[in-house]
């Protein structure tokens, strides 16, 4: 991790769970990371609860990646401010309770498509194009799912997982695709997306809390491991896919 040493990291989602996590191991090994959220009192949290000569490298700031205006107006600032990104850390993510036929929930669906792809998309567009107009060495990071690579079978016990997984596979294709984008633009930048299992986070709703109170599960901290670890791999080696799943879980 020395070559990242006083790199920037933008991490998305960075409020909680996942992203917080990423952002705090990532402060941890060198890296300045700028977090983006919709919940800036819970970035300030994290901030203080960082160690006090450590608060400095965390650098906040609100952006709903669901809105292409706001992301591409934090990259701007970014980019005037910060230089650029080194790393993009794509972790936001969410879930809505519905079911693809019912009636009348095309907001719900709509939400999940614009947080879970089109912010990817919109973040990932804006970063990338930073690291090649400065010719650095980047890393892209996605938060995918395993739910981007089978859809689950829980229909009997838990509510439809409706949209969720359609997004998720679509982070799997979108992964690809950058990896052979990256290459056609002969970048020096790495994409790798990271599949875990069920992760103890809030993104499930709260409605179905008590049909996964029980389930096999994953910590953030496990999931900001593999990303350090994935980053931590020389320039060379490109860990396209990671899949962390939690001893004893079924599928």
């Amino acid at each position: 991790m020395e070559r990242w040493h006083n790199k920037l990291a933008v991490v998305t989602g960075a409020s909680g769970g996942i992203g917080a996590a990423c952002a705090r191991a990532m402060i941890g090994a060198g890296l300045r990371v700028v977090g983006l959220a919709r919940r800036e009192a819970k970035l300030k949290e994290l901030k203080e609860s960082l160690p006090r000569d450590l608060q400095k490298n965390f650098i906040l700031r609100h952006c709903d990646i669901s809105k292409e205006e706001q992301v591409e107006s934090t990259f701007d600032w970014i980019e005037r401010e910060l230089e650029g990104p080194d790393i993009l850390l794509n972790n936001a993510g969410i879930t809505r309770e519905t079911e693809l036929v019912t009636p009348g929930n095309t907001k719900k669906l709509k939400e999940v498509i614009d947080t879970n792809v089109m912010g990817v998309i919109w973040c990932t567009r804006a970063a990338f194009n930073n690291m090649l107009k400065r010719d650095v060495e980047g890393h892209v990071v996605i938060i995918n799912s395993i739910a981007g690579q089978q859809v689950l079978n829980f229909i009997d016990v838990l509510p439809s997982f409706n949209i969720y997984p359609a997004t998720k596979f679509a982070v799997t294709a979108l992964t690809e695709t950058y990896r052979q984008e990256f290459q056609l633009h002969k970048s020096k930048v790495r994409v790798t997306g990271i599949c875990p299992g069920a992760v103890n986070t809030n993104i499930f709703p709260e409605e179905i809390h008590f049909y996964v109170k029980d389930m096999a599960r994953l910590e953030p901290s496990n999931i900001a491991d593999a990303v350090i670890y994935a980053l931590s791999t020389p320039q060379h080696v490109q860990i396209h896919e990671l899949t962390i799943k939690p001893m004893g879980e079924l599928f």
